[in-house]
Formats: structure tokens, sequence, C-alpha cells
């Protein structure tokens, strides 16, 4: 498991609001907290640190987040933090903006600078939820003057570069049960990469990335191109490289330097076959036709896929069917996530 988790079910009713203030403090850079629900306070928060960086998905009743100028006097950690918005509206008031936020947006605040965050309480009271992101800004490979463009603004997460980084956020917090700390410097790297990688795209200056930030950049697209394809059997390094406008050659590369030395078609194989693999396993799925199942994954040809399954798992996929079904299910697979 990587991280802490804090409920406030888990304490009594009395002592939440304090909790959660000295908690999110203990987080982010100095600042007040307040809210109506106060006496009635409800929250989740989970805290993930990932080498220098800290991801933490919460889910709260509407509160009011408040640095003062002098705060920032007193206590600066230079800081960036970015928060990837999942349910309800958020107002940010920072750096000469002022901006309204709803579910799918991003947004960047600088530790440096005042800022006045409020949560939008619709009347009914309901939970504000998102991801947060808190990483040292000297980490981040953008000028501090260009950072300067997206401080308080709306960014989307919901196409390019910042749907691979919603995704891969969210994708964080359902997993990290079942992630091990070891893998923890690791995902900390593909955070900073994809947020380093957002930001050169919306200000324009893919340039002040260094060369492997940009790879590693590159490499996230592309695997996320290829999970968004596997059913196409047609599926092939040609296709994904003229998809990304690299060549072959580069698009090899990426692979040998970033997954272990594994192959483009190693990796579509084995990402289909895990596909096939959880689908043979699912209750919901028993009457669905091994070959139909296959088929869905981009495997039309039924032999090589018996021969390609018993040699990645030991059984074929009937076999492996039969005794998945009448065992209790099984945890869920990281390798989607981790790989």
């Amino acid at each position: 498991m990587i991280g802490t988790l804090f409920r406030s079910e888990d304490v009594p009713v009395e002592d939440r609001f304090e909790y959660w203030r000295e908690l999110v403090g203990r987080t982010r850079s100095p600042h007040d907290i307040s809210s109506v629900h106060a006496t009635d306070f409800r929250a989740e928060h989970r805290l993930m640190e990932l080498g220098p960086t800290t991801v933490w998905p919460s889910s709260f009743l509407p509160s009011r987040y408040r640095r003062s100028p002098r705060q920032v006097r007193r206590s600066d950690p230079e800081t960036y933090h970015l928060t990837l918005l999942l349910e309800g509206g958020l107002r940010l008031d920072h750096a000469g903006r002022n901006t309204t936020f709803g579910p799918g947006d991003l947004h960047l605040v600088d530790s440096s600078r005042p800022y006045d965050l409020t949560s939008v309480d619709d009347g009914d009271h309901r939970a504000v939820s998102g991801v947060g992101v808190d990483f040292p800004r000297a980490l981040l490979p953008v000028p501090p003057h260009r950072i300067r463009e997206v401080l308080g603004r709306a960014l989307s997460g919901r196409e390019g570069t910042g749907a691979l980084l919603a995704d891969f956020l969210v994708g964080l917090g359902r997993q990290a049960e079942t992630l091990r700390p070891s893998d923890a410097p690791h995902l900390g790297t593909v955070v900073l990469g994809l947020v380093s990688s957002l930001f050169a795209q919306e200000l324009d200056s893919e340039g002040a990335l260094s060369p492997e930030a940009r790879q590693h950049a590159m490499a996230e697209r592309v695997r996320s191109f290829i999970r968004q394809n596997l059913h196409d059997p047609e599926l092939a390094p040609p296709t994904i490289a003229a998809a990304h406008h690299i060549s072959v050659s580069y698009l090899h590369r990426i692979f040998q330097q970033r997954y272990r030395g594994e192959t483009v078609a190693a990796w579509i194989r084995r990402q289909r076959l895990e596909g096939a693999r959880r689908d043979l396993a699912d209750p919901a799925l028993r009457g669905t036709p091994i070959h139909a199942v296959a088929a869905r994954w981009g495997l039309p040809r039924a032999p090589d896929f018996t021969r390609a399954f018993r040699a990645a798992y030991g059984l074929s996929p009937r076999e492996y069917r039969l005794q998945a079904l009448s065992e209790p299910a099984e945890k869920p697979e990281l390798a989607l996530l981790v790989d």
C-alpha cells in the first residue's frame, strides 16, 4: 500500500474539522481553513508521498482555503499546488485572476502568492472531490515567468495531455491499496513528467522540457493510444508511430528505454492477453464465448490466442476460465498502471 488514509468517521464529531485542518496544513503551505459545516464535517483524504511529489485524492464538504500575504512572507516552501477537480465546484482568486472551476478542470497555485479558494456550495451541501499534486517549483522544467501565465487559469483535464494526467491521477487513487512503496519514486516521476508536458503544451514551449521529460510524456501518450486501440487487430508499430508523428525507430527506442527493453509488439500482446484473462475470470461474462472474448481484445485467430495464452499463463483459456470462476475473486491487477 502507498500512503495513509484519513476518514472523518474515524474521528469523534467534535474533533473532525480541527483534525482536517491539521491534516491539510501538514500537506500544503500554511493557510487558513473555514467551513459552515465545521460542526458536522465530513472528509476523506489519502496522502501519497511519491518521492518529492505528493499526491492526495480527497473529498470534503464545502470549505474555504485562504493563504494571506502575511503567511507567504512568514513561510514559503516554494512549491506548486496542482488540483484536478472531479466533483463539485471551486472558485479561486489567485495571481490576478478570479476563476470558477468545474469537474474535469485543472488549476495551478504558487505558494509564493496569496490565494483564496472557495467551494461553490449549491445549497445541497454536496462534497467536493478531487486530486491534489504538490511538488517543488525547482522540479518543473518550465521557466517561472512562463508558468505565471497559467496560474489560476482553468486547464482542461478532459483532452490531450491533461486527460492523460487526469486518468493517471485517478488511477493512482484507485490502486493505492495495492501499490507497493517501492513503486513510489517511479510513479512520482511519471506524475511530474505528465505535469511538465501539460504546461509545456499549454504554453507552447515543448522546447523548455528536457529530452528525458519529452520522451517520457511521449511514452505515456503512446501507451494511452495503444490501450484505446487494443481491439484493433491491425494495431502495429507503423500505425502507432504515424498517429504520433514519430518514426518507427524512435517508437522502438522509447520502449527499449522506458519499459525494460520490451518491444512494442510484445507490450501490445501482453496487454491484450491481460485484458482477455480478466474477462475470462469475470462472472458477468461467463456466457460470452471464448473466441468472442479474444476478438474484443484484438485477437481474432482462436489457435493463435490459445497458444499465446497457454504460453503466458500455463493453462488454456478454457482451463483458466473454469479454474478462475470456481475460486474466490482475485485482487485487482496492477500491470496496466505501473508497467
